[in-house]
């Protein structure tokens, strides 16, 4: 049975009010329907003796650089990921389809972008039809566990197929004292969060068992609001707080910057009136570093364990962030955006004996690759919905043939309608971005040149081939993932006036969209 495309309007009345917030998006993907006995066709060539254990650790809003061995901010702690850099893998260039929390987890979970799953904001809950990697997992005979935040579907907790254990809350949770559901018993637990998850986590590594095993530790840490545990809170207090250069309210910082992003600053996601002033910038930063404090040791228990109960050569542990986080830059907190800050996130793998010891892999990997890549481990073929493309090969050999762009969607949220629909392509050095269903300037850095994305190159002559290239690549995937036909950008299509308040239209064979 091939998929089934459904239309957007049955598609939205079929899942509810929750996808109500994307009602400004283009036309979603088609591969939610999927063949029934796909299931079925797992195929393994090891042998089960063989099966590495896997652990896939998941923490929420940790942009890239603030981890220790970064230098980002020189009172940041974590020496378990510094560990697990040094003594395993560190993936340079890692970044998500999506910067928000349930499109993102729900990528990592069915390696697929967000059109696909449709999964596409915070409070949509996913279609019962998506099959979750370790389904197939369970297949050949792997045991499974779920512990932390699931976060599709606001009010949701209930154990979902592919976990044989389910430690789980709804929504965001709680940092202290969380109500939690346990295999479908819901109860109260004392204590901070990030504590009881890793708790669970190793109770339930320490078990008996006969089947090699997967573990799915996804955290809440460091979600806003920061809450660090009462041992590590005001430990920062003192610290001198780093601003970036593009977080002054200047002329030349919003030099060639969509309107959007200026007018952003000033309200929730924005430094001027960040949660509509109920924190200060400083005080933002360093709760969250103190937050991090107990999420990096958690890390560390889940690697002692492996390493003093003898099976380190025989297990995989990844570390990874559900997105990234501003922290000031062009005026902006929060995520959703595509600037690398809320784009990337940190990526870690530690396996003795099979990862060379400080490996690092400057390749671009994203969340829709996770999926692929653990099956690949347990020698299971990438499934025929999925987009992304296992990176085992970067861990064998980093000189190995690989993509050289990646594409990146983020659709309007009612609730949060500050960030406009984002679709964007990047390669090595150039990122492209293009704002669907307003009347703004496009964006062009070169991420070589000008890291901090500060001079938009989009009108620049010297660029143009470059802007023809990127825009009929990013329209031609929008036009086969969406079904709307995008004419290519011509430079000098849009200009502002005097007064930048407004964008003017010349030579533009541009319709007007969304």
């Amino acid at each position: 049975m091939k998929n089934k495309k459904i239309p957007r309007r049955k598609f939205l009345k079929k899942v509810g009010t929750g996808v109500a917030a994307a009602s400004a998006i283009p036309l979603l993907g088609s591969k939610i329907v999927f063949d029934k006995d796909e299931l079925e066709k797992v195929i393994s060539s090891k042998d089960k003796s063989e099966l590495k254990n896997i652990i896939f650790i998941l923490s929420d809003d940790h942009r890239f650089d603030f981890m220790g061995f970064m230098n980002k901010i020189d009172f940041i702690e974590t020496p378990n990921m510094d560990k697990m850099a040094r003594e395993g893998a560190h993936f340079e260039n890692a970044f998500v389809s999506t910067s928000l929390c349930s499109p993102s987890r729900a990528s990592i979970l069915t390696g697929m972008y967000a059109h696909n799953h449709r999964v596409v904001d915070n409070a949509t809950v996913e279609s019962k039809e998506l099959i979750y990697f370790p389904q197939y997992l369970q297949k050949i005979g792997y045991e499974t566990a779920f512990i932390g935040k699931w976060h599709m579907g606001i009010s949701d907790d209930n154990p979902r197929k592919g976990f044989d254990r389910w430690v789980s809350f709804k929504g965001q949770g709680e940092y202290f004292n969380p109500h939690l559901n346990v295999d479908g018993k819901r109860i109260r637990k004392e204590g901070y969060i990030t504590d009881i998850l890793t708790d669970y986590a190793i109770e339930w590594l320490g078990r008996k068992r006969s089947k090699p095993f997967f573990l799915y530790l996804s955290h809440k840490a460091i979600h806003a609001m920061f809450e660090p545990p009462k041992r590590d809170k005001g430990k920062f207090d003192k610290e001198k707080v780093p601003h970036p250069a593009s977080m002054a309210d200047t002329a030349e910082n919003y030099k060639g910057k969509p309107l959007w992003v200026k007018a952003q600053r000033y309200s929730w996601h924005g430094v001027d009136n960040m949660y509509y002033n109920s924190i200060d910038f400083d005080t933002y930063v360093k709760r969250y570093c103190e937050t991090l404090i107990s999420l990096d040791q958690s890390v560390g228990k889940i690697i002692d364990f492996v390493n003093d109960n003898h099976i380190a050569e025989k297990t995989i542990t990844f570390y990874m962030g559900d997105n990234g986080l501003m922290f000031g830059e062009h005026g902006l907190i929060d995520k959703r955006q595509m600037y690398e800050e809320s784009m990337r996130v940190p990526l870690l793998a530690y396996a003795p004996g099979f990862i060379k010891p400080g490996t690092k892999i400057k390749q671009m990997v994203q969340n829709i690759d996770i999926a692929p890549t653990i099956l690949d481990i347990a020698g299971i073929k990438t499934p025929k919905q999925m987009d992304g493309i296992s990176f085992l090969p970067l861990l064998k050999k980093n000189d190995c043939d690989w993509r050289k762009k990646i594409y990146y969607e983020y659709f309007w949220e009612r609730a949060f309608p500050m960030t406009p629909t984002v679709f964007g392509i990047r390669t090595d050095k150039f990122k492209y971005m293009y704002y669907w269903g307003i009347w703004d300037t496009e964006e062009l850095y070169d991420l070589e040149n000008d890291p901090e994305e500060m001079n938009n190159l989009i009108d620049s002559g010297e660029h143009k081939e470059i802007v023809k290239e990127l825009s009929s690549d990013l329209f031609k995937w929008i036009k086969e993932n969406h079904g709307i036909n995008i004419p290519v950008r011509k430079p000098g299509d849009f200009i502002r006036d005097g007064m930048g308040a407004d964008v003017i239209i010349k030579k533009s064979n541009k319709k007007l969209i969304g």
